[in-house]
Parts: C-alpha cells; structure tokens; sequence
C-alpha cells in the first residue's frame, strides 16, 4: 500500500512537473510573440518616423519653392515698379515741355496775322509820298488790323450813350448834365475791349450825375 502511495505521489509529481514544464513553454512561446510584436511594433515605429522625415523634407522643400517663387515675384514687382516710375518721370518731362511750348507760342498764330498788318504799315511809311496817301493807307491797315482781331474774339465795349456798368467801365469823371439821365455815360474817354466776352481792358469814361436839390 505504501508502495502505491509513492508512486501515486511521484505520477503526481511528474504531473506537475509536466504542467509546469507546458507552462513554461507556453511562457516561453508568450515571450517570444511579444518580442516578435515589439520588433514589428518596433518596425513600424521607424517606419512611421522614416514617412515623417521625408513628409517634412517634402514640405521644407515646398516652402523653399515658395519662398523662392516669392523672391522671384518680388524682384519683377520691383523692376516693374522701377520701369513704371521711369515712365511716368519722361512722361511728366514730357508734359512739361509741352505745356511751356504752348505758353511761349501762344501767340503764334495771332502774330502771323498781323505781321502782313504789320509789313503793310512799314511800307505805307516809307513808300507813302504825301499826307493823303500816308493817311488812306493807314486807313486801309487800320480795317485790316481790325478784321483780323475781330476774328480773333476781340469787340469793343459800348460806352457812350449806355448806362454805367462797374464791370464794364471805369467812372474817371462825372458832370451834371440836363439833358441825361443820371447814370449815363456822356463821353468815352479811351476805349475797352471784351475778348471772347471777358473784359480786357475797361472803358474809361465822363458819367452823368445829377446833384441833388436841396
């Protein structure tokens, strides 16, 4: 009976020893698994690390593409500007010179028309043999003068007979006349000019004004 005893203890025995035996193995196969996933885990780490790197030296090489592209854009900005302002300088010279050409001949035209006026007068002072022929050749050159400033806006400013008007004449005298209204100009002392309906020189003039009865 002892005999049975100790062999049951040593079957059982040997059972543990086998169970542990399994465990350890299955252990041991666990410990392995984990390392396998770790090195995967591991793998994939420097996988994902590796795809990091190169995303971020793809967008470092973006950004300096774009940076570069904006140096690039800047310098044409610049040089557009530099041409624009260069440009508008000889326009502005430009400008200049002509408007001070129309200022210094201004007076072009007007001066070819009177030179024949002019040229006209010379010879009626030279050519002219007597009083008679000096005077109706002024005459003539006087109409001519005339004709042409006339053409050009010139009139003469009615004086005479007509009621004082402050933006037309110049009072340089008064009288008291009977035979006037008070206010009217009874003579015209030198003449004025309108061109093209702006005065250019006043009328000077005698005004009739009456005195007042006490």
């Amino acid at each position: 009976m002892a005999n049975v005893t100790k062999k049951d203890e040593k079957l059982e025995n040997d059972l543990d020893q086998s169970n542990l035996d399994d465990k350890n193995e299955d252990l041991s196969e666990a410990g392995k698994d984990l390392a396998e996933a770790g090195k995967e885990s591991d793998l994939k780490d420097k996988d994902s690390a590796d795809v990091d790197d190169e995303n971020l030296d793809k967008k470092d090489e973006e950004l300096e593409n774009e940076l570069d592209q904006l140096k690039s854009d800047l310098i044409d900005k610049n040089e557009e500007n530099l041409r624009l302002r260069a440009e508008f300088e000889n326009f502005e010279k430009r400008n200049e010179r002509h408007n001070q050409d129309i200022i210094n001949f201004a007076n072009e035209e007007l001066i070819m028309n009177i030179l024949d006026s002019y040229e006209d007068l010379e010879r009626a002072l030279n050519q002219s043999k007597n009083m008679d022929e000096l005077k109706n050749g002024v005459a003539l050159i006087y109409s001519k003068l005339k004709n042409v400033l006339e053409k050009e806006g010139l009139k003469e400013i009615k004086a005479k007979g007509v009621k004082f008007d402050p933006f037309k004449h110049e009072a340089l005298m008064v009288e008291d006349k009977n035979d006037c209204e008070d206010g009217i100009i009874v003579e015209e002392l030198m003449k004025g000019y309108t061109l093209k309906d702006k005065v250019i020189k006043y009328s000077k003039v005698k005004v009739c004004k009456k005195n007042k009865k006490e």
